[in-house]
């Protein structure tokens, strides 16, 4: 805030007059006499008097370091009686003038920059002090009379669990967070709850959790499964939700519910949680170790190793193409039976099972193993390997666990994932909290298993179902590693780059959704199918596309459908719920007037998988509520024509 101007002032000092005057802007003193012979001039810039508005402590400290002194014996020049330049003109003072004191010496600290810049700077420190106690005084006023006129505004996010008293000040806002129950009252123990993923039970109770603000420890048995058999000691019995206050055994969902309901259930969280938590409770699961027991080693791993050491790999010219790391099938062939001692025909049997394995793969990808000239290499050394993001330096030797058993615990863990980080209704996702849990960690340990896995073993529905919680936990995965993409140019790369090595062969988002999924049709603007003939993945691509895929794939952003998780049993009734709350939430819009259809971009972009245009609508309604329905119906039985459009696509993040 710029002081006011200084007004005229005269001095009268043996009987000379000064005038101390604004003159031109500039600060020019003038006294009434004619100058002298001695004189000096200071020159100021105007621009910057006039920015800066430096008030008079400032002036003098100028004044100081530039050691005006004024002389009343000598006289100041002036360019005529009104006369004013941009010069201040300096003389030497009187004797009984008092004259300026240095400032006392202080010693040399070490002092930071805030510092320095306020005591070099004391105009600036006393305006900042001025404007802070004014602004402070504002705040306590307003909150006065909010207080008494209870213009409180309180805000609430239902999809986070989370409140606060938000009061609006011009200029400033204040948020207040409101007392937690934990908070009213003091609890010393501990709130423990043993759960499964996909539990209903279990999510109302720690939704209940969540809303009381009340904080808790779950022990998920399909993160940690060696706490079942704990839970069936504590409790006898494997159900879950179980409730533990302490060491004390609360209950179920249904007990939790009474309590509420009756009012009793503070008073016993009083009685229960007033005490440190003892030893005898359940222990807070240990991060960062897996419990599980240590993987069986491959029984051909003996026979692989020895291998991986004596053939000759090196780079050849096959086919008119370099082939790098390859070593011959004749001379895998003949290092084996060397190391059994055995005859050809069983060495071929056990080339043919490490081929199976996925320990070794053809150069071309034209068959497992056949005895004859032909060239392999090993799986850690295939072009693709390194970019795969399940790999780690070198490949699981471990013996490859049942697809179903990999699938299901797929699911499992991460379900768990989103039951913790992601809001209720799963529009908005906590990568960040992801990436640092240990639901995530233990995921990743699982996708190493991937590599080796034999998916022929699957049925079609554990595959259909397989695939769609890879695709949407790649998403997660890619999301947490590399970012949301930002741009077309990232998205082609974020869907096609982000790759899994999954029984031998990559997997990239795009071959997941087009090659598998969509039974090898080409992707939206592209000209090209994803598998070439002969490609070995051709063999799990389904009979039949199911278009209700595309509402159980969620792609990390907004316009996309919820992320969630199938599971082999029920996927078709799932992918059904799926497309039913995909459409019922926008995905579809009725305008009667306009005789409009609106429709999500993606029955655009994959239209060949949902037909023609008005058979499109027709499906549609079998996923609407009944109101829109019937208006949909309505629209299309009166005969007139009918208009659909479809709409933007938001391709933000779902953070």
């Amino acid at each position: 805030m710029n002081p006011d101007p200084p007004k005229d002032i005269v001095a009268d000092v043996d009987d000379r007059k000064f005038n101390v005057s604004k003159g031109d802007a500039n600060g020019t003193a003038m006294p009434d006499d004619q100058p002298g012979p001695e004189t000096s001039d200071v020159q100021i810039d105007q621009n910057s008097c006039e920015k800066e508005s430096l008030n008079f402590d400032d002036a003098n400290k100028k004044a100081d370091s530039n050691a005006m002194e004024v002389n009343l014996n000598h006289q100041i020049q002036s360019n005529g009686s009104n006369g004013y330049n941009n010069y201040i003109l300096t003389i030497k003072a009187q004797a009984q003038f008092p004259k300026p004191q240095p400032p006392p010496e202080e010693p040399n600290l070490e002092r930071s920059q805030s510092v320095s810049l306020a005591e070099s700077m004391p105009g600036i420190g006393k305006f900042i002090r001025d404007r802070s106690s004014t602004l402070s005084a504002a705040i306590m006023k307003r909150l006065s009379s909010l207080k008494e006129d209870g213009e409180d505004f309180v805000v609430k996010n239902e999809s986070l669990n989370f409140e606060v008293t938000e009061i609006q000040i011009p200029g400033v806002k204040v948020i207040v967070k409101l007392k937690s129950d934990d908070d009213r009252f003091d609890l010393k123990g501990r709130i423990t709850f043993f759960s499964r993923s996909n539990c209903r039970d279990c999510t109302a109770v720690r939704k209940f959790f969540r809303e009381k603000r009340l904080a808790y420890v779950e022990i998920n048995t399909d993160v940690f499964p060696k706490r079942a058999k704990e839970l069936v000691e504590r409790t006898g019995k494997s159900e879950v939700p179980q409730i533990f206050f302490n060491e004390k055994l609360l209950g179920g969902l249904v007990t939790l519910n009474s309590l509420r309901n009756s009012g009793e259930l503070e008073k016993r969280m009083r009685e229960l949680l007033s005490q440190k938590c003892p030893d005898a409770a359940p222990k807070i699961p240990v991060y960062g170790f897996d419990d599980d027991d240590d993987d069986e080693e491959d029984e051909l791993v003996g026979i692989v190793k020895m291998l991986r050491q004596s053939l000759p790999i090196q780079d050849r010219l096959i086919k008119m193409k370099i082939v790098k790391n390859c070593f011959a099938g004749d001379d895998m062939l003949e290092a084996i039976i060397r190391h059994l001692d055995c005859g050809r025909r069983k060495g071929v049997e056990i080339a043919k099972q490490i081929a199976r394995k996925h320990f070794i793969k053809h150069v071309f990808g034209e068959h497992d193993f056949e005895d004859g000239k032909h060239f392999y290499r090993f799986l850690e050394h295939e072009p693709f390997i390194t970019t795969c993001f399940n790999f780690r330096t070198s490949t699981n030797d471990g013996e490859p666990k049942s697809p179903s058993f990999l699938a299901d615990r797929l699911a499992k863990l991460m379900s768990a994932v989103l039951e913790a980080y992601a809001s209720d209704d799963r529009h908005h996702v906590d990568y960040y909290r992801i990436g640092k849990s240990e639901e995530f960690r233990r995921y990743l340990n699982l996708t190493r298993d991937l590599q080796r896995v034999d998916l022929q073993l699957l049925s079609p529905d554990e595959k259909l179902a397989f695939f769609l919680n890879l695709y949407n936990a790649m998403v997660i995965h890619a999301v947490v590693t590399v970012g949301h993409p930002e741009g077309i140019l990232d998205r082609r790369a974020f869907f096609s780059d982000f790759q899994y090595v999954i029984g031998g062969y990559p997997y990239s988002l795009s071959i997941i959704q087009n090659g598998i999924l969509r039974n090898n049709r080409k992707s939206p603007y592209s000209l090209v199918r994803p598998f070439g003939n002969g490609d070995g993945r051709l063999k799990f691509v389904p009979a039949k596309v199911n278009p209700l895929i595309h509402f159980g794939l969620c792609n990390g952003t907004r316009s996309s459908p919820t992320v969630r998780f199938f599971t082999a049993r029920g996927v078709e009734g799932e992918l059904r719920s799926a497309a039913r709350e995909y459409f019922q939430n926008g995905a579809v819009e009725i305008n009667l007037e306009r005789r409009t259809v609106s429709l999500t971009r993606i029955i655009y972009w994959f239209s060949v998988d949902f037909g023609a245009e008005k058979d499109v609508v027709k499906w549609v309604m079998n996923y609407l509520d009944a109101t829109r329905a019937g208006l949909l119906m309505h629209l299309l039985a009166d005969g007139g024509p009918v208009n659909i459009v479809y709409q933007d696509y938001d391709w933000a993040s779902n953070l």
